[in-house]
Protein backbone atom coordinates (compact mmCIF):
# COMPACT_ATOMS: atom_id res chain seq x y z
CA UNK A 1 0.00 0.00 0.00
CA UNK A 2 1.12 3.64 -0.56
CA UNK A 3 2.19 5.43 2.61
CA UNK A 4 0.35 7.51 4.87
CA UNK A 5 1.70 10.91 6.70
CA UNK A 6 0.20 13.71 9.05
CA UNK A 7 -0.51 17.16 7.63
CA UNK A 8 -0.37 18.63 11.19
CA UNK A 9 -3.28 20.98 10.36
CA UNK A 10 -4.46 22.27 13.64
CA UNK A 11 -8.38 21.73 13.05
CA UNK A 12 -9.71 21.87 17.34
CA UNK A 13 -13.13 19.40 17.74
CA UNK A 14 -14.77 19.18 21.42
CA UNK A 15 -14.36 15.26 22.47
CA UNK A 16 -15.72 13.54 25.86
CA UNK A 17 -14.43 10.32 27.02
CA UNK A 18 -17.37 9.30 29.24
CA UNK A 19 -21.14 9.56 29.35
CA UNK A 20 -22.76 12.73 28.63
CA UNK A 21 -24.02 14.27 32.19
CA UNK A 22 -26.03 17.60 32.56
CA UNK A 23 -22.65 19.51 32.34
CA UNK A 24 -20.30 17.80 30.57
CA UNK A 25 -16.70 18.36 30.28
CA UNK A 26 -15.43 19.25 27.19
CA UNK A 27 -11.93 17.52 25.95
CA UNK A 28 -9.77 19.81 23.70
CA UNK A 29 -8.29 17.73 20.99
CA UNK A 30 -7.30 17.85 17.40
CA UNK A 31 -8.15 17.11 14.53
CA UNK A 32 -5.81 15.46 12.28
CA UNK A 33 -5.41 15.72 8.25
CA UNK A 34 -4.19 12.48 6.92
CA UNK A 35 -2.75 12.71 4.18
CA UNK A 36 -3.66 9.06 1.46
CA UNK A 37 -1.29 9.03 -1.45
CA UNK A 38 -3.40 7.96 -3.89
CA UNK A 39 -3.58 7.73 -7.83
CA UNK A 40 -5.03 10.80 -9.72
CA UNK A 41 -9.19 10.61 -8.90
CA UNK A 42 -11.53 12.64 -6.66
CA UNK A 43 -12.28 10.27 -4.24
CA UNK A 44 -10.67 7.13 -2.55
CA UNK A 45 -11.66 4.20 -4.61
CA UNK A 46 -11.71 0.79 -2.54
CA UNK A 47 -11.54 -2.31 -4.20
CA UNK A 48 -13.28 -5.00 -3.10
CA UNK A 49 -13.02 -8.60 -4.12
CA UNK A 50 -16.77 -10.10 -4.48
CA UNK A 51 -15.96 -13.28 -6.02
CA UNK A 52 -12.53 -14.71 -6.00
CA UNK A 53 -10.79 -17.63 -8.13
CA UNK A 54 -13.85 -19.08 -9.75
CA UNK A 55 -14.50 -20.44 -13.01
CA UNK A 56 -16.93 -18.23 -14.06
CA UNK A 57 -18.99 -14.93 -12.80
CA UNK A 58 -21.68 -13.15 -14.58
CA UNK A 59 -21.24 -9.45 -14.88
CA UNK A 60 -23.19 -6.82 -16.34
CA UNK A 61 -24.62 -2.99 -15.66
CA UNK A 62 -28.12 -0.63 -15.09
CA UNK A 63 -26.63 1.49 -17.84
CA UNK A 64 -25.16 1.34 -20.93
CA UNK A 65 -21.44 0.58 -20.01
CA UNK A 66 -18.18 0.34 -21.67
CA UNK A 67 -16.11 -2.59 -22.09
CA UNK A 68 -12.43 -2.19 -21.40
CA UNK A 69 -9.52 -4.17 -21.56
CA UNK A 70 -6.31 -4.33 -19.20
CA UNK A 71 -4.71 -0.87 -21.15
CA UNK A 72 -7.89 0.46 -20.61
CA UNK A 73 -8.74 1.20 -24.29
CA UNK A 74 -12.50 0.39 -25.58
CA UNK A 75 -13.68 -2.81 -26.64
CA UNK A 76 -17.20 -2.33 -26.56
CA UNK A 77 -20.46 -1.79 -24.97
CA UNK A 78 -22.92 -3.70 -22.77
CA UNK A 79 -26.30 -2.91 -23.23
CA UNK A 80 -28.44 -1.10 -20.12
CA UNK A 81 -30.18 -4.24 -17.96
CA UNK A 82 -27.69 -6.64 -19.75
CA UNK A 83 -25.21 -9.21 -18.24
CA UNK A 84 -22.58 -11.77 -19.44
CA UNK A 85 -20.89 -14.74 -18.20
CA UNK A 86 -16.64 -14.14 -17.66
CA UNK A 87 -15.04 -16.98 -17.57
CA UNK A 88 -11.47 -17.99 -17.50
CA UNK A 89 -10.46 -18.57 -20.69
CA UNK A 90 -6.16 -19.52 -21.49
CA UNK A 91 -4.57 -17.05 -18.72
CA UNK A 92 -7.03 -14.75 -19.53
CA UNK A 93 -10.65 -13.21 -19.55
CA UNK A 94 -13.32 -14.31 -21.96
CA UNK A 95 -16.55 -12.04 -21.73
CA UNK A 96 -18.92 -12.70 -24.96
CA UNK A 97 -16.81 -11.44 -28.19
CA UNK A 98 -13.96 -10.19 -25.92
CA UNK A 99 -10.77 -11.34 -24.46
CA UNK A 100 -8.07 -9.55 -22.48
CA UNK A 101 -6.06 -11.00 -19.71
CA UNK A 102 -8.64 -8.10 -17.37
CA UNK A 103 -11.81 -6.58 -18.60
CA UNK A 104 -13.46 -3.80 -17.17
CA UNK A 105 -17.15 -2.88 -16.76
CA UNK A 106 -17.49 0.86 -16.73
CA UNK A 107 -21.51 2.13 -16.19
CA UNK A 108 -22.53 5.36 -17.61
CA UNK A 109 -24.61 7.55 -15.85
CA UNK A 110 -24.04 6.52 -12.37
CA UNK A 111 -25.31 3.22 -12.99
CA UNK A 112 -24.95 0.08 -10.74
CA UNK A 113 -22.74 -2.51 -12.04
CA UNK A 114 -24.01 -6.66 -11.76
CA UNK A 115 -21.56 -8.98 -9.87
CA UNK A 116 -22.35 -12.74 -9.51
CA UNK A 117 -25.66 -12.07 -7.58
CA UNK A 118 -25.69 -8.71 -6.43
CA UNK A 119 -25.78 -4.98 -7.84
CA UNK A 120 -23.36 -2.52 -6.40
CA UNK A 121 -22.20 1.00 -7.33
CA UNK A 122 -19.19 1.53 -9.13
CA UNK A 123 -17.46 -0.38 -11.41
CA UNK A 124 -15.84 -3.51 -12.14
CA UNK A 125 -12.50 -5.68 -12.96
CA UNK A 126 -12.57 -9.18 -13.65
CA UNK A 127 -9.27 -10.56 -13.75
CA UNK A 128 -7.24 -13.70 -14.61
CA UNK A 129 -5.08 -14.94 -11.52
CA UNK A 130 -4.10 -18.35 -9.80
CA UNK A 131 -5.91 -20.16 -12.25
CA UNK A 132 -9.59 -18.75 -11.95
CA UNK A 133 -11.04 -15.21 -12.17
CA UNK A 134 -11.24 -13.00 -9.54
CA UNK A 135 -13.88 -10.04 -9.53
CA UNK A 136 -13.45 -6.96 -7.97
CA UNK A 137 -15.56 -3.61 -7.33
CA UNK A 138 -14.25 -0.65 -7.78
CA UNK A 139 -15.63 1.89 -5.24
CA UNK A 140 -15.75 5.22 -3.34
CA UNK A 141 -14.62 4.49 0.34
CA UNK A 142 -17.64 6.47 1.46
CA UNK A 143 -20.27 4.81 -1.00
CA UNK A 144 -18.53 1.32 0.56
CA UNK A 145 -19.84 2.45 3.67
CA UNK A 146 -23.81 2.99 2.61
CA UNK A 147 -23.36 -1.20 2.28
CA UNK A 148 -21.74 -1.90 4.90
CA UNK A 149 -23.67 -0.08 7.49
CA UNK A 150 -26.89 -1.65 6.58
CA UNK A 151 -24.60 -5.04 6.70
CA UNK A 152 -23.44 -4.53 10.43
CA UNK A 153 -26.52 -2.20 12.25
CA UNK A 154 -29.80 -1.33 12.35
CA UNK A 155 -31.37 1.71 9.93
CA UNK A 156 -33.62 2.75 12.45
CA UNK A 157 -30.64 2.98 14.91
CA UNK A 158 -30.02 6.71 16.60
CA UNK A 159 -28.12 8.88 14.22
CA UNK A 160 -24.73 8.99 16.44
CA UNK A 161 -24.58 5.56 17.10
CA UNK A 162 -24.57 5.05 13.10
CA UNK A 163 -22.14 7.44 13.11
CA UNK A 164 -20.28 5.87 15.70
CA UNK A 165 -20.09 2.91 13.13
CA UNK A 166 -19.04 5.00 10.42
CA UNK A 167 -16.27 5.86 12.06
CA UNK A 168 -15.26 2.49 13.16
CA UNK A 169 -15.90 0.63 9.93
CA UNK A 170 -14.19 3.37 7.87
CA UNK A 171 -10.75 3.23 9.79
CA UNK A 172 -11.41 -0.88 9.79
CA UNK A 173 -11.17 -0.81 6.15
CA UNK A 174 -8.23 1.41 5.77
CA UNK A 175 -6.27 -0.76 8.26
CA UNK A 176 -7.21 -3.50 6.58
CA UNK A 177 -6.35 -2.17 2.80
CA UNK A 178 -2.65 -1.55 4.36
CA UNK A 179 -2.34 -4.18 5.99
CA UNK A 180 -3.99 -7.30 4.20
CA UNK A 181 -4.33 -5.78 0.80
CA UNK A 182 -2.58 -6.86 -2.49
CA UNK A 183 -1.51 -6.36 -5.80
CA UNK A 184 -5.48 -7.15 -6.88
CA UNK A 185 -7.75 -5.96 -4.16
CA UNK A 186 -7.76 -4.07 -1.03
CA UNK A 187 -10.71 -5.80 0.98
CA UNK A 188 -12.64 -8.84 0.74
CA UNK A 189 -17.17 -8.83 1.28
CA UNK A 190 -17.69 -11.19 3.70
CA UNK A 191 -17.54 -10.91 7.89
CA UNK A 192 -13.74 -11.82 7.71
CA UNK A 193 -13.46 -8.55 6.75
CA UNK A 194 -16.68 -6.22 7.07
CA UNK A 195 -19.90 -7.28 5.56
CA UNK A 196 -20.79 -5.59 2.06
CA UNK A 197 -23.68 -7.00 0.32
CA UNK A 198 -23.58 -3.71 -2.34
CA UNK A 199 -26.65 -2.02 -2.90
CA UNK A 200 -29.32 -4.38 -1.28
CA UNK A 201 -28.25 -3.61 2.42
CA UNK A 202 -28.40 0.52 1.91
CA UNK A 203 -31.28 2.42 3.42
CA UNK A 204 -31.95 6.13 2.95
CA UNK A 205 -31.49 6.39 6.98
CA UNK A 206 -27.87 5.48 6.68
CA UNK A 207 -26.57 8.02 4.08
CA UNK A 208 -26.20 10.70 6.62
CA UNK A 209 -24.52 9.25 8.95
CA UNK A 210 -21.63 8.41 6.45
CA UNK A 211 -21.80 11.94 4.64
CA UNK A 212 -21.83 13.22 8.03
CA UNK A 213 -18.72 12.21 8.75
CA UNK A 214 -16.70 11.65 5.31
CA UNK A 215 -13.39 10.94 5.52
CA UNK A 216 -13.65 10.74 9.66
CA UNK A 217 -11.12 8.07 11.07
CA UNK A 218 -9.63 6.88 14.01
CA UNK A 219 -5.81 7.39 14.78
CA UNK A 220 -3.17 6.48 17.43
CA UNK A 221 0.26 8.27 17.74
CA UNK A 222 -0.46 9.56 13.95
CA UNK A 223 -1.23 6.02 12.33
CA UNK A 224 -4.87 4.21 12.04
CA UNK A 225 -5.86 1.67 14.15
CA UNK A 226 -7.56 -1.36 14.03
CA UNK A 227 -11.11 -0.36 15.09
CA UNK A 228 -11.92 -4.09 15.65
CA UNK A 229 -16.25 -4.05 16.76
CA UNK A 230 -18.73 -6.38 17.89
CA UNK A 231 -22.15 -6.84 18.26
CA UNK A 232 -22.47 -6.68 22.25
CA UNK A 233 -20.00 -7.38 25.01
CA UNK A 234 -22.49 -8.84 27.88
CA UNK A 235 -21.34 -5.67 29.78
CA UNK A 236 -17.58 -5.27 29.66
CA UNK A 237 -15.23 -4.84 26.65
CA UNK A 238 -11.94 -7.08 26.41
CA UNK A 239 -8.41 -5.98 26.90
CA UNK A 240 -6.66 -7.28 23.28
CA UNK A 241 -4.12 -9.50 24.75
CA UNK A 242 -6.69 -11.71 26.06
CA UNK A 243 -8.30 -12.39 22.92
CA UNK A 244 -6.09 -11.80 20.19
CA UNK A 245 -2.10 -12.43 20.13
CA UNK A 246 -1.81 -8.13 19.60
CA UNK A 247 -0.48 -5.75 21.77
CA UNK A 248 -2.97 -2.57 20.86
CA UNK A 249 -3.10 0.30 23.44
CA UNK A 250 -6.12 1.50 22.62
CA UNK A 251 -8.00 -2.08 22.32
CA UNK A 252 -8.75 -1.95 26.36
CA UNK A 253 -11.63 -3.33 28.19
CA UNK A 254 -14.37 -0.83 29.20
CA UNK A 255 -17.55 -0.84 30.79
CA UNK A 256 -20.24 -1.22 28.29
CA UNK A 257 -24.13 -0.20 28.34
CA UNK A 258 -25.74 -3.10 26.59
CA UNK A 259 -26.79 -4.61 29.86
CA UNK A 260 -30.92 -4.21 28.73
CA UNK A 261 -29.80 -4.85 25.19
CA UNK A 262 -31.08 -8.32 22.88
CA UNK A 263 -27.63 -10.00 22.75
CA UNK A 264 -26.21 -8.80 26.51
CA UNK A 265 -27.40 -12.28 27.64
CA UNK A 266 -28.05 -15.66 26.15
CA UNK A 267 -28.41 -19.61 27.33
CA UNK A 268 -27.59 -22.64 25.08
CA UNK A 269 -28.44 -26.12 26.47
CA UNK A 270 -26.28 -29.40 24.24
CA UNK A 271 -26.72 -32.38 24.37
CA UNK A 272 -23.62 -34.91 25.50
CA UNK A 273 -24.22 -36.98 22.92
CA UNK A 274 -23.94 -33.57 20.57
CA UNK A 275 -20.82 -31.87 23.05
CA UNK A 276 -18.89 -35.09 23.03
CA UNK A 277 -19.43 -35.18 18.89
CA UNK A 278 -18.28 -31.71 18.53
CA UNK A 279 -15.15 -32.21 20.83
CA UNK A 280 -12.87 -34.43 19.23
CA UNK A 281 -10.27 -36.80 21.90
CA UNK A 282 -12.04 -37.05 24.87
CA UNK A 283 -15.05 -39.40 24.18
CA UNK A 284 -18.00 -38.88 26.55
CA UNK A 285 -17.71 -35.26 27.97
CA UNK A 286 -17.90 -35.16 31.34
CA UNK A 287 -17.02 -32.02 32.88
CA UNK A 288 -15.76 -28.78 31.14
CA UNK A 289 -14.06 -26.41 34.25
CA UNK A 290 -12.31 -22.99 33.16
CA UNK A 291 -8.57 -23.41 33.58
CA UNK A 292 -7.95 -19.57 32.85
CA UNK A 293 -10.02 -16.75 32.59
CA UNK A 294 -9.61 -12.59 31.32
CA UNK A 295 -10.31 -10.76 34.97
CA UNK A 296 -13.95 -10.18 33.26
CA UNK A 297 -14.63 -13.81 32.98
CA UNK A 298 -14.20 -14.83 29.10
CA UNK A 299 -12.58 -17.93 28.81
CA UNK A 300 -9.19 -18.07 27.54
CA UNK A 301 -8.26 -22.00 28.07
CA UNK A 302 -11.02 -24.78 29.36
CA UNK A 303 -10.33 -28.40 30.15
CA UNK A 304 -12.79 -30.54 29.09
CA UNK A 305 -12.34 -34.17 30.56
CA UNK A 306 -14.20 -37.26 29.47
CA UNK A 307 -14.22 -41.03 29.78
CA UNK A 308 -11.32 -41.13 27.13
CA UNK A 309 -9.17 -38.76 27.97
CA UNK A 310 -9.04 -35.14 28.68
CA UNK A 311 -7.57 -32.22 26.78
CA UNK A 312 -7.25 -27.92 27.04
CA UNK A 313 -9.23 -26.04 24.32
CA UNK A 314 -8.96 -22.07 23.79
CA UNK A 315 -12.01 -20.15 24.26
CA UNK A 316 -12.16 -18.84 20.55
CA UNK A 317 -11.62 -22.25 19.56
CA UNK A 318 -14.37 -23.60 21.87
CA UNK A 319 -16.99 -20.84 20.88
CA UNK A 320 -16.19 -22.14 17.42
CA UNK A 321 -16.51 -25.93 18.00
CA UNK A 322 -19.68 -24.80 19.87
CA UNK A 323 -21.13 -22.17 17.99
CA UNK A 324 -21.33 -20.15 21.25
CA UNK A 325 -22.28 -16.52 20.73
CA UNK A 326 -18.81 -14.86 23.23
CA UNK A 327 -16.35 -16.94 24.81
CA UNK A 328 -18.10 -15.07 28.35
CA UNK A 329 -19.80 -18.30 29.50
CA UNK A 330 -20.28 -20.83 32.08
CA UNK A 331 -20.89 -24.58 32.03
CA UNK A 332 -23.29 -26.36 34.10
CA UNK A 333 -24.00 -30.32 33.84
CA UNK A 334 -27.88 -31.49 33.92
CA UNK A 335 -28.87 -35.24 35.09
CA UNK A 336 -26.21 -37.65 37.08
CA UNK A 337 -23.08 -36.16 38.04
CA UNK A 338 -21.10 -39.12 37.15
CA UNK A 339 -22.57 -38.83 33.02
CA UNK A 340 -24.67 -35.74 32.73
CA UNK A 341 -27.28 -35.99 29.80
CA UNK A 342 -26.48 -32.02 28.90
CA UNK A 343 -24.36 -29.02 29.62
CA UNK A 344 -26.14 -25.66 30.00
CA UNK A 345 -24.04 -22.84 28.60
CA UNK A 346 -25.00 -19.35 30.23
CA UNK A 347 -23.50 -16.51 28.46
CA UNK A 348 -23.36 -12.81 27.69
CA UNK A 349 -22.49 -11.05 24.63
CA UNK A 350 -22.02 -11.49 21.15
CA UNK A 351 -18.57 -11.40 19.51
CA UNK A 352 -14.93 -10.98 20.41
CA UNK A 353 -15.59 -8.03 23.01
CA UNK A 354 -12.70 -5.89 21.10
CA UNK A 355 -13.13 -2.25 20.82
CA UNK A 356 -16.66 -0.65 19.79
CA UNK A 357 -19.67 -3.03 21.13
CA UNK A 358 -23.02 -1.42 18.44
CA UNK A 359 -25.70 -2.04 21.42
CA UNK A 360 -23.25 -0.62 23.70
CA UNK A 361 -23.11 2.47 21.46
CA UNK A 362 -26.28 2.08 20.49
CA UNK A 363 -27.38 2.59 24.53
CA UNK A 364 -24.78 5.39 24.66
CA UNK A 365 -26.81 7.55 21.97
CA UNK A 366 -30.04 7.03 23.53
CA UNK A 367 -28.82 8.30 26.62
CA UNK A 368 -27.55 11.64 24.69
CA UNK A 369 -24.06 10.32 24.05
CA UNK A 370 -22.62 11.60 20.43
CA UNK A 371 -20.28 9.86 18.02
CA UNK A 372 -17.01 11.09 18.93
CA UNK A 373 -18.21 10.74 22.91
CA UNK A 374 -18.57 7.02 21.60
CA UNK A 375 -15.84 6.06 20.13
CA UNK A 376 -13.43 7.71 22.12
CA UNK A 377 -15.24 5.60 24.97
CA UNK A 378 -14.25 2.50 22.74
CA UNK A 379 -10.99 2.91 20.80
CA UNK A 380 -8.95 4.25 24.70
CA UNK A 381 -6.45 7.14 23.75
CA UNK A 382 -7.16 7.80 19.98
CA UNK A 383 -7.49 10.84 18.53
CA UNK A 384 -10.15 11.58 15.75
CA UNK A 385 -8.38 12.11 11.99
CA UNK A 386 -9.61 12.99 8.75
CA UNK A 387 -8.39 11.40 5.20
CA UNK A 388 -7.10 14.18 3.14
CA UNK A 389 -6.92 11.73 -0.38
CA UNK A 390 -3.95 13.73 -2.51
CA UNK A 391 -2.05 12.87 -6.04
Amino acid sequence: MMPIRLLMELISTKLNQSMPQKRPKLWLSVLFWIALVAPAQAALELRVAIEENVGQVKVGSSTKAIVRDAAGQPLGEIAPMNAFQAQASGNGVALDRWRSSSVWIEPQNNGYVWIGDRWYRGRTRVVFVNNGLTAINYVDLEKYLYSVLGGEVYPNWPLEALKAQAVAARTYALYQRQTRGNSIYDLGDTIAWQVYKGVESEAPSLYSPVDSTAGQVLTYKGKIILAAFHSSSGGHTENVENVWSDNLPYLRGVPDFDGNTPEAQWVKTISREELSRRIDGVGNVLSMTPERTSPVGRIITMKIIGDRGARTISGPALRRALDLRSTWFTVTPDGEKSLPSSFRIQGRGYGHGLGLSQWGAYSMARQGANYQQIVRHYYQGTTLGKIKVVN
